[in-house]
């Protein structure tokens, strides 16, 4: 390798432009350098980068190329000393760039800070404003970074500075690093990504800086919109149900594995769990650790309830990332949903102890209490997520309805508000809106937010409604039953029955509202029905016995003469005779032969006979 780079003599095909004999070619050590780096090879690519700094006298470039080689191989702080001894990071944007990069990696993020604004805190006074900061540190590098080889850092050490302050739990200064990361450079998407994956803005800000970004200065005319379709694809999903499509003018992508992924967290969130988990399916195909399908094939494999293929996953994700959050998430689910509470607890902490602003992890853990009536603990666990994920109503929505759990209607309604107001499109919100209107008896108001929710579920799709959304249909039945809109409110609990046929509570539903029509043959076939789903069903068996009991009144007694007994006439003697033996055939009036019965297989039959097995069970339960 030696012979390869250090030389005295030039070889065939070296370049020796202007390079006097018996001198080195430094040029082609810097080249070796940078081979090496885009190889992989880092430590042949520090040693050879060390050299050159000793043989050019410690040229700028020679010393930031080796300070690189030492971030690359994970010595944060040799790459630190070696740009700060020389004050390079007060020279040049790209130098401050890299030392406060290696703070950053080791997690001293006050240092990091410090190297940012300027190791000699002269713009102390304006910490607080990040553009200021920014704007004077840029032209006192100006003049040095025009003869630098790496340029335009601007958007790099917003971005720098905004994952600092998000690690230093400033959000509201995080918030604005990126947003300004993303003006600078609209092709930034990491400044963008961060923003949507950790949920800092609400849906109207995220259209507010779609609007602000300077697409038509930065970008040429053809790419446009390419980057607008791409960025407001990545935006909320959750906000309220929308239709999934492609614009034609960027068909080419509909097979990018990214469009499939948000394409496929669409349909989660409009409750299409069955085409969810086949796009998520098809995109593990292709590739089957995408950190970006992961979670939400995690979340439709709960959904779907599909345990064995849960605790696979889980089982590969810890195997292979273990100081991944999502391994740990995958496991604390599967716990979840086999309803062991206490392991899942402790899984879920561990995935948030590894990124503590993720947050399905958060959700999840404050689900695990949820699911044991553990009200107070579930709430805090939905207060961290709120504070952690300021642009998502999810924490809202659930604080509420743990409140709501503990009969507090005031708190419940004043969550549900603030839900609204980060997402006021999304059918659960106004549902559970109507929810705490109905029970403060406000039917009218109830009604007529079950209805706004229903039409944002229709918008989706108005003939196929996704069975997540039967409770709705069931709670409208509920609510025109109170206002006396008895064919109404048979007609939504219908609806419901042909979402989930196997509900023993719509059939109890359907009697009930019959019973009070009046129609009590109806209200007690629909009672029964319920019971023979669910036998210890309290409801329908205490209406079942008082609609029998008005059943019972309605009957008009005999009229005939009370001391009168009925004659019957006497029992004709049957004999049985021999083979070939006749039996009557109830659908007419001729005799048909038959062979002999078999008593046997006449009583495995009836052993067998579902129907004769569910008479009995109702009978007993009567």
């Amino acid at each position: 390798m030696a012979e390869e780079v250090l030389f005295t003599s030039p070889s065939p095909g070296f370049n020796t432009v202007n390079q006097e004999p018996g001198k080195l070619n430094l040029a082609l050590l810097r080249g070796k350098v940078k081979n090496y780096i885009e190889k992989h090879h880092y430590d042949s690519a520090m040693f050879w980068a060390d050299k050159l700094v000793t043989l050019t006298n410690e040229n700028v470039e020679d010393v930031y190329w080796y300070a690189q080689t030492l971030y690359l191989t994970g010595q944060y702080h040799r790459a630190s000393h070696l740009l700060r001894s020389r004050k390079l990071d007060q020279s040049y944007s790209a130098c401050r760039y890299l030392a406060a990069k290696c703070h950053y990696e080791c997690k001293d993020y006050q240092e990091a800070l410090d190297i940012l604004d300027g190791a000699d805190n002269e713009w102390e006074e304006l910490y607080n404003d990040t553009s200021q900061v920014q704007s004077n540190l840029n032209e006192s590098y100006e003049d040095l970074d025009a003869n630098f080889p790496v340029k335009d850092m601007e958007n790099s050490l917003l971005l720098l500075r905004g994952k600092v302050y998000e690690a230093m739990d400033n959000r509201s200064l995080a918030i604005e690093c990126y947003q300004e990361a993303l003006l600078h450079d609209v092709y930034c998407y990491e400044a963008l990504d961060l923003l949507v994956n950790h949920h800092m803005l609400t849906a109207e800000e995220e259209i507010e800086l779609m609007e602000s970004l300077p697409f038509t200065v930065q970008c040429p005319e053809e790419e446009i919109e390419l980057v607008k379709f791409l960025y407001e694809d990545r935006l909320k999903k959750y906000n309220g149900p929308v239709k999934t499509a492609i614009p034609t003018n960027v068909t080419g992508l509909d097979k990018n594995l990214d469009t499939v992924v948000n394409k496929a967290e669409r349909h989660y969130y409009n409750c299409n769990f069955s085409e969810c988990y086949r796009l998520t399916l098809e995109v593990l195909s292709q590739d089957p650790y995408n950190l970006k399908c992961l979670p939400l094939h995690v979340a439709v494999l709960t959904e779907l309830k599909k345990i064995n293929a849960l605790f696979y996953l889980a089982h590969k994700l810890v195997e292979f990332y273990p100081n991944r959050p999502i391994s740990w998430f995958a496991v604390g689910c599967y716990y979840l949903l086999n309803e062991m509470s206490n392991p899942a607890r402790i899984y879920l902490s561990k995935a948030t102890t590894l990124d503590k602003a993720y947050g399905p992890a958060w959700l999840a853990y404050g689900h695990s209490f949820a699911a044991k009536s553990e009200h107070d603990q579930a709430m805090a666990a939905y207060f961290t997520a709120s504070q952690i994920m300021r642009g998502c109503h999810l924490p809202a929505l659930y604080i509420g309805l743990e409140y709501g759990l503990t009969n507090n209607a005031k708190l419940a309604e004043k969550f549900f508000n603030e839900a609204l107001s980060i997402a006021p499109n999304d059918p659960f919100v106004l549902h559970e809106m109507g929810v705490i209107a109905f029970q403060s008896q406000n039917y009218s108001e109830a009604e007529k937010s079950f209805l706004a929710a229903l039409e944002l579920v229709k918008k989706v799709d108005e003939k196929i409604i996704p069975d997540k959304w039967e409770p709705l249909i069931s709670n409208l039945g509920h609510v025109s039953r109170k206002l006396k809109k008895y064919d109404v409110a048979l007609d939504y609990h219908r609806k419901a029955q042909c979402i989930n046929p196997n509900n023993p509570s719509i059939y109890s539903d359907i009697g009930f509202v019959y019973a009070l029509k009046g129609d009590n043959y109806k209200a007690v076939d629909y009672f029964h029905k319920a019971l023979g789903i669910r036998r210890d069903d309290a409801f329908s068996t205490t209406m079942l016995s008082n609609v029998m009991e008005a059943l019972m009144l309605e009957t008009v007694p005999n009229l005939g003469d009370d001391d009168e007994v009925p004659e019957f006439p006497p029992p004709t003697p049957k004999f049985i005779t021999p083979a070939p033996t006749t039996k009557l055939d109830v659908f007419s009036d001729t005799m048909s032969p038959v062979p002999p019965a078999d008593t046997t297989s006449q009583s495995t039959d009836l052993n067998n006979s579902d129907m004769a097995i569910e008479e009995i069970e109702m009978d007993s339960s009567n």
